[in-house]
């Protein structure tokens, strides 16, 4: 059984996500969705700065959602990136399976240079190493299940 600690081992389904894969919901195509990952995962490594869209007073809340087992809501709008999809990034999926692999090598290596570091979600605010680990495993569940890549959201 995956640990909610093994994020290279957990995207395994990812791997094989075909191009023409269709969601169950919501408009992202498949690369889209891996695009969308590599871009969460910039975001808690260090490569990319984040801001949090909710005050400070709403965090806690949002914090005691991110540590529960109840999963994301479908068709969830991050305030910060609104109602559109971003502009494609990579040639095709495989460049971009291959960037979020390198993406959560580069995670495992920010936080052993940075144990301390609390990169900001947009939506959590800032978040220890764990607490990023919580949020990608809540957040890949969420995508997976919504490209069929797993059954059901299972609490882990």
């Amino acid at each position: 059984m995956t640990t909610k600690t093994d994020l290279k081992t957990f995207i395994q389904p990812v791997i094989d996500l075909q191009d023409d894969a269709r969601p169950k919901w919501g408009r992202m195509s498949a690369r889209h969705m891996v695009e969308h990952l590599v871009l969460t995962v910039r975001l808690s490594n260090g490569k990319l700065e984040g801001r949090a869209a909710y005050e400070d007073k709403k965090l806690p809340v949002l914090k005691r959602f991110l540590e529960s087992d109840n999963p994301m809501p479908r068709n969830f709008t991050n305030p910060l990136i609104g109602e559109e999809l971003k502009l494609l990034m990579f040639g095709n999926l495989d460049e971009a399976k291959k960037k979020l692999v390198s993406e959560i090598d580069d995670f495992y290596r920010f936080f052993e240079e940075n144990p301390e570091a609390t990169p900001v979600n947009p939506t959590f605010g800032p978040l220890t190493f764990k607490e990023w680990l919580q949020f990608h495993w809540k957040h890949f569940t969420h995508h997976f299940t919504q490209f069929g890549l797993i059954e059901a959201q299972e609490n882990h």
